[in-house]
């Protein structure tokens, strides 16, 4: 069992990643009971903090985290090439690409995370608003986007495992 336990080097590095930049898994969480709290009677933090873990513990979600944070990051150090370099810097609206990395996690758990994503990267709520915050100096194109994919997938692989219990109870 304790093989499905282990964090690969990988998810720890993510992980280290996330937090280095100021998300806890927590931040996270609170998203998802944002989503889906009205859904959901009995909603826990801990539900919400659970699904949050276990989409981290996707390879797809991992090399997301990794590949966004380090480009905003060498945006922050203005070490890209422009025009690239200003895109990011300013999160430019047209760019897009920051969305399509985090469209990657949002896909892991089917299509109930687009809507998801979409609404909760129009609303801003909690880290995201902070996130968004340019007056920090700190370049956060990409995390905003991961962060908040984070929270739809979580919500969906959430809205996924209540339909397994309903199918359950049908059947």
């Amino acid at each position: 069992m304790a093989k499905y336990t282990k964090k690969s080097e990988l998810e720890v590095n993510a992980r280290k990643a996330l937090k280095d930049r100021g998300v806890k898994v927590e931040d996270i969480a609170e998203l998802v009971y944002y989503l889906q709290s009205k859904y959901h009677n009995d909603l826990s933090m801990d539900d919400c903090l659970h699904n949050v873990e276990r989409v981290l513990t996707k390879r797809e979600v991992q090399n997301a985290i990794l590949t966004g944070i380090e480009l905003d990051m060498l945006a922050e150090q203005k070490k890209l090439s422009q025009p690239l370099q200003k895109t990011i810097e300013t999160d430019e609206g047209l760019y897009g690409i920051d969305e399509v990395i985090a469209l990657s996690i949002v896909n892991v758990y089917g299509s109930i995370g687009m809507t998801n994503f979409g609404y909760i990267d129009k609303q801003k709520p909690g880290i995201l608003k902070k996130l968004n915050d340019k007056s920090s100096g700190e370049i956060h194109t990409f995390l905003d986007d991961i962060v908040g994919a984070i929270a739809a997938a979580a919500s969906s692989r959430l809205a996924h495992s209540d339909a397994d219990a309903l199918d359950d109870v049908d059947a």
